[in-house]
């Protein structure tokens, strides 16, 4: 559509930009790490609903990248995140301490201008971004939700070795998004744990997907279909804790 004779027309966009997270003591010879901000169109108008993901490693990650954008184009602001030893090139994790108090920088940041800030803000992670946003959630973020994607619920292999007590110490309602085939979340045995639980808590299994919520090409799906079932559980759940209308 044209604009009127005289007017100028204003365009608007999805941004993605790279931004800094200040740590709170240097870590690994770094002072922050560096994040993926989604900005929305015409943000912060609307429900200012923000979704924060921990990554799981510094690879690629087709899953989170689609999910993201996905979110952002939906109004969602998102921001995306490594811990230190992932920026850093490190394999050996840090201190929990550490990666937690990395997690609550993140979700600092968000909040670093009020007129921009998020009214709502969902946290979670990838793996070992889950874990971390796990710890994170005892340590009482203010956050409307926590969401846990491809949770590392015990060794691989060993369900037996089971340590949730941090899960029984959550407030804040829960979503966990795991594979039907995950060496690190036996189904029955997260089951049985969730049900202790006593905050709300939503499971969503993926069929036939790893830890990394990836499927086998003999199940028929692609990458795109996983990631178009992880955004529709993730999104669905938002608005479901938020009382919003579906």
């Amino acid at each position: 559509m044209e604009s009127p004779e005289g007017e100028e027309s204003v365009e608007r966009t999805v941004q993605f930009e790279e931004i800094e997270i200040p740590l709170a003591e240097p870590v690994h010879g770094l002072d922050h790490v560096k994040g993926t901000l989604g900005i929305p169109e015409w943000w912060p108008t609307g429900s200012r609903i923000s979704v924060v993901f921990a990554q799981a490693s510094m690879a690629p990650d087709p899953l989170l990248d689609a999910v993201q954008h996905a979110l952002t184009e939906r109004k969602f602001l998102t921001l995306r995140f490594p811990m230190p030893f992932m920026a850093a090139g490190k394999k050996k994790p840090d201190d929990l301490k550490v990666m937690t108090k990395a997690y609550e920088a993140a979700i600092a940041v968000l909040g670093k201008d009020p007129s921009s800030a998020p009214g709502h803000v969902f946290a979670g992670g990838k793996n070992m971004g889950a874990t971390v946003a796990s710890h994170a959630a005892v340590a009482r973020l203010r956050v409307e939700g926590m969401f846990f994607l491809g949770f590392p619920l015990h060794k691989q292999d060993d369900p037996s070795d089971v340590q949730p007590e941090r899960l029984y110490r959550v407030v804040n309602p829960m979503l966990f998004i795991q594979g039907s085939r995950d060496r690190h979340c036996d189904l029955p045995t997260l089951r049985q744990t969730l049900a202790r639980v006593g905050a709300p808590v939503n499971l969503h299994v993926v069929q036939d997907a790893d830890h990394t919520l990836k499927v086998p090409k003999k199940s028929g799906r692609s990458p795109e279909d996983v990631a178009q079932e992880v955004l529709h559980a993730l999104e669905s759940w938002i608005h479901q804790t938020l009382g919003d209308p579906l």
